[in-house]
């Protein structure tokens, strides 16, 4: 099955109902893409979870090596990894408790989207999450 992301409509719904979202590969230097798009998200009232084993904070939260290691429920876990990562993390995201695989802009991987469509997971890939915010408004 190609890679399918919901309609524009159904993004905004889920974008409007999540509060927590975990973000893989947030770098703590604020000249990149996933702090420049965690930190807009934050602003916009997002509970952002920095995902990134070499940092101990980012953007005022404490960050953690795995996606295992967020307790409680995570809205979307968003990805800022290059796509040969996603089918090791879709496996991962399995194993917590999560509503939707989003994949950043620019980053698509058919064997972890037809594993996680498979277990009937909400699956976003190849879109930015802050410009898709910022249509919803």
């Amino acid at each position: 099955m190609a890679i399918e992301n919901p309609s524009r409509e159904e993004i905004g719904k889920i974008l409007k109902k999540a509060k927590k979202v975990a973000v893989v590969g947030l770098s703590g230097n604020p000249d990149r893409t996933s702090y420049m798009v965690s930190k807009a998200m934050q602003d916009a009232g997002y509970t952002i979870i920095p995902v990134n084993p070499g940092e101990e904070e980012i953007l005022g939260e404490k960050a953690v090596g795995s996606l295992n290691e967020i307790e409680g429920h995570i809205d979307i876990v968003n990805i800022f990894r290059r796509s040969e990562y996603l089918p090791d993390l879709a496996r991962e995201f399995d194993e917590i408790d999560a509503d939707v695989f989003w994949a950043q802009l620019g980053v698509a991987n058919q064997e972890a989207y037809d594993f996680l469509k498979d277990k009937g997971y909400t699956v976003i890939m190849d879109r930015c999450i802050k410009v898709e915010h910022a249509m919803t408004k």
